[in-house]
Order: C-alpha cells, then sequence, then structure tokens
C-alpha cells in the first residue's frame, strides 16, 4: 500500500526492510566465515564486520522512531489534517490514575488513544470499557509488557503481540489496529509478526519522560516546545513518575498541556480517526 504522509526520518532505501537486512546479516556471517577458512590472519578484520554488523541491528532495534526494521508511523497521516495531534498514554489501565487521567480529558473535551497491557485490560475490565464509553480507543501493548520482549524471538514476539489482541477482544469487543512496543525496543523480527497480525507500528513524535522525570514543568515543556499538527505525543497512566507531592506526573501535565493545544488551536484526534484510510508508513 503506498505511503500516505511525508516522513520526518532519514529516508530508507526502497527495497530495504528487515527481511534484507537480515539476508544482508547473513550473507555477512557466511563470507567472514569462509574469509577466515582460506586466509586465517584475517579474522580480525572478519570479527570487526561482524560486530559492527550486530551493533548496527542492536542499534535500529534501540532507536524507537527508525524506520530500519519496518513500517514505524511516528506523525500523523497528512489526510489527518494539518492541525490534528494524537496524544496517547501508556501501560495502563491503572485503578488509581487512569480514573483522573479520564475525568480530565473529559473536563477539556478531549480524546486520546490508551497503549493498554493485554493482562491488565483483564485484571480491570470495567476501567477498560469506560475508556471506550467516554469516546477513546484501546491499542495493542503486548500482552506483559516484558522489557526483554526486543530479546524474544519470532515465537515469543507472535505470542505476546496475539494474546494482548485476544486480550482487547475478550475485554472490550474490539480489535487493535496499532501496536506499541514495550519502551519503544524491538528486534527483526517484530514487523512480519505485526503484518500477520493486522497491527501497525506507532511510535511516537514527542514524548515528555514522564516514567523518570518528576518534574511537570520539564515533562510540559519537552511536549510542547515546537508541539504542531501532525504530532505524536506520549504520556503514561501507569510507571508513571511520582512529583514532590507524590502526585502522578500525569496529572500535573495533563491540564496545561491541553490548555496548550487549545490555544494553538490544534485538535485532539484518535489513532483511528487520524489513520482511517492511510496506508503503512
Amino acid at each position: 500500500m503506498p505511503v500516505s504522509r511525508p516522513s520526518a526520518e532519514v529516508p530508507v532505501p526502497q527495497g530495504w526492510g528487515p527481511r534484507t537486512i537480515l539476508r544482508g546479516s547473513l550473507a555477512l556471517h557466511l563470507c567472514a566465515g569462509a574469509a577466515v577458512i582460506a586466509r586465517p590472519a584475517i579474522w580480525p578484520w572478519a570479527l570487526g564486520a561482524v560486530v559492527a554488523d550486530h551493533l548496527l541491528i542492536s542499534a535500529a532495534g534501540l532507536w524507537p522512531r527508525s524506520r530500519l526494521l519496518g513500517s514505524n508511523w511516528t506523525r500523523l497521516p497528512a489526510s489527518a489534517g494539518p492541525a490534528a495531534v494524537a496524544l496517547t498514554i501508556d501501560d495502563g489501565p491503572d485503578p488509581e490514575v487512569t480514573p483522573r487521567v479520564l475525568e480530565l480529558l473529559a473536563s477539556h473535551h478531549a480524546c486520546a488513544t490508551f497503549f493498554c497491557i493485554g493482562e491488565k485490560l483483564r485484571s480491570h475490565p470495567a476501567l477498560a470499557r469506560e475508556i471506550l464509553e467516554r469516546g477513546h480507543a484501546i491499542e495493542n501493548h503486548s500482552e506483559h509488557h516484558s522489557m526483554g520482549f526486543s530479546l524474544l524471538g519470532p515465537k515469543g514476539m507472535t505470542a505476546e503481540v496475539a494474546r494482548a489482541q485476544e486480550s482487547i477482544r475478550e475485554v472490550t469487543g474490539e480489535v487493535g489496529r496499532f501496536f506499541r512496543a514495550p519502551a519503544g525496543l524491538r528486534n527483526l523480527f517484530l514487523d512480519a509478526v505485526l503484518r500477520r497480525t493486522n497491527l501497525e507500528l506507532v511510535s511516537w513524535t514527542r514524548r515528555g519522560f514522564d516514567t523518570v522525570d518528576r518534574d511537570p514543568a520539564r515533562v510540559l515543556k519537552r511536549l510542547t516546545r515546537g508541539l504542531a499538527g501532525g504530532d505524536i505525543l506520549l504520556l503514561h497512566d501507569a510507571h508513571a513518575a511520582r512529583t514532590a507531592t507524590g502526585a502522578p506526573v500525569i496529572l500535573e501535565v495533563l491540564p496545561p498541556l491541553l490548555e496548550t493545544i487549545a490555544v494553538r488551536r490544534l485538535t485532539l484526534v484518535t489513532l483511528r480517526a487520524a489513520f482511517a484510510g492511510a496506508g503503512r508508513a
């Protein structure tokens, strides 16, 4: 399907992708092995080439906004409109924080996309359904949010993604359309897994680092500096850092963030609304 948006990333050469990179990596390993057998003295160079190959692939997986490992939306498509922005909220639902987030969103007539963890949806089904009833969207953030997700092979990744899809369906009756990897980290296998599961990877344009930064002012500044149409913003309702007074950072950041969006005459949309009719990144 055609790309329907300009990309803020460095363009990926046509024909590149996880399969091409994997084949190239395998070819490099075979050539390095053959070269060492033919000329043992060059083993340091062969080893260096193999190490560099592993470092490159690892770096691509550690860069959440990279498209080297496959399709990855980092901005909204142009078809969403010049003033559209998306607020995405990860790691919930959280029975303490999420209801308060929902109230803040309602008070500003704002919508958001919640990337939820499958096992948490099963633990808090009423809260999950409330998210949808209030006009928001729920998407796939894996079943367990394992920090070792990017180290899984195809079978393990498939299980995490597919199980979370089933959790969404069982709890809400809906099917997830988008996926966000835990901590944004992934590997060569994820793109094929998502294609088989009919999901699209979405990262972000701006993140607040609100899981580690306890200062709401700094978090807000990261999200609003240069904020413009097409941006995808990232906050967390679970695993949120706490302010000096013990409040989850997201609860302090949301009101001024939503006010800034309104002042700049931007419009919040869910990812599903923004990407209706758009092709893969």
